[in-house]
């Protein structure tokens, strides 16, 4: 058993200025006897990375010691639920941990055959989609995660990984199993297949046209535009540049396009999330900043809060993603009010994971 704590402050989303007590790992409206305060200022859900990958680096798997640094790293940001959309480890061993953020897992990345980052992914066939789905449906938490499109040697350029057939009979399955289905996609073309096959989300998406923006609000698919990953697409289009220029130009133009895509698909209605894609060359950590770039992007401030916190971890967990009467207490406190200084999210003043006060 943990002490009882307590905090107080303006509570978001509901702005109301509420004092919040912490007892057995769940939140209480009404006192708790002998609870220490240990927080006071705007009091946030705790923060979440829904696109990150724990246990993961440019090489592929890493040992247990790393991923539980990575895990730390992101904590220690008031990252307090992740979801892994894909890793080559086993990170299972983190749900026994109290110490560290939940994750909700996707399983390992499904690939094209040699079109895809060498050790991250199960490489297949398209005949073989619907059984690998089936498989990482049972690895993961809810989720399933496909590389919906990668270089097509063949073109030199960004091309679709897999055939529409393919996409409609192993997302039905996925659906048959409960559980949902994003998939990784940079470019234009692969887009209206996965979104043709009933996709429940579009990692990056950085090649949206407003007419599929306008198809993913209508049916609720959810985009996590990643932008401080986007941001390194000149880099990539560098490394690529000897071999591929057809496909470096086209990194060069979608980063350009990246702020304006992220403002026109959130006029459109589509759901937005933030996502760091840390774990491949990305360090952890990086939330705070991906709701800087939602910003920038012309997304409202308090959505794009809102787009790391509550909202996220109702789309991920169900519910409201409040902190309400009885939920996990899972919460950050700051000392100023992020949706009118959302750089504060950089800094917390105090994290309670779990119930657990964080030094």
């Amino acid at each position: 058993m943990r002490p009882a704590v307590h905090v107080r402050g303006v509570v978001l989303p509901g702005r109301e200025y509420r004092n919040l007590w912490v007892r057995d790992g769940r939140v209480w409206f009404e006192p708790v006897p002998g609870a220490e305060t240990v927080g006071q200022g705007w009091i946030l859900p705790g923060l979440v990375d829904l696109h990150c990958h724990v246990g993961l680096d440019s090489r592929g798997a890493v040992p247990d010691e790393e991923a539980e640094r990575q895990a730390f790293a992101d904590r220690d940001a008031g990252v307090l639920l992740l979801r892994d959309a894909g890793s080559a480890a086993d990170t299972r061993w983190v749900d026994d941990r109290d110490d560290l953020p939940r994750i909700v897992r996707a399983g390992r990345h499904i690939a094209r055959t040699k079109r895809y980052i060498r050790n991250y992914g199960v490489e297949i066939e398209p005949d073989e989609l619907v059984a690998q789905v089936e498989i990482e449906a049972s690895r993961g938490d809810g989720w399933v995660k496909l590389v919906g499109d990668w270089i097509d040697r063949d073109t030199g350029d960004l091309g679709p990984c897999w055939p529409r057939s393919a996409l409609d009979a192993a997302i039905a399955r996925a659906h048959e199993l409960g559980v949902r289905v994003t998939a990784h996609v940079f470019g234009e073309d692969a887009l209206p297949d996965l979104l043709g096959a009933g996709i429940d989300g579009i990692e990056h998406g950085s090649g949206l046209s407003p007419e599929l923006m306008a198809e993913m609000a209508t049916h609720g698919v959810s985009m996590v535009p990643t932008l401080v990953n986007i941001d390194n697409f000149p880099k990539y289009a560098d490394q690529g540049e000897a071999r591929f220029p057809r496909y470096a130009a086209h990194m060069r133009a979608l980063h350009a396009r990246r702020h304006e895509n992220v403002r026109t698909a959130f006029e459109s209605g589509v759901p937005i999330f933030a996502g760091t894609d840390a774990g491949g060359v990305l360090p952890h950590g990086l939330v705070a900043r991906e709701v800087l770039e939602l910003i920038r992007a012309g997304v409202p401030a308090t959505d794009a809060v809102g787009a790391a916190s509550w909202r996220a971890r109702a789309y991920l967990l169900g519910g409201s993603g409040a902190l309400t009467h009885g939920a996990v207490a899972d919460l950050t406190v700051y000392a100023a009010d992020p949706e009118v200084e959302p750089e504060v999210l950089l800094h917390p003043e105090r994290i309670v994971l779990r119930g657990r006060v964080i030094a």
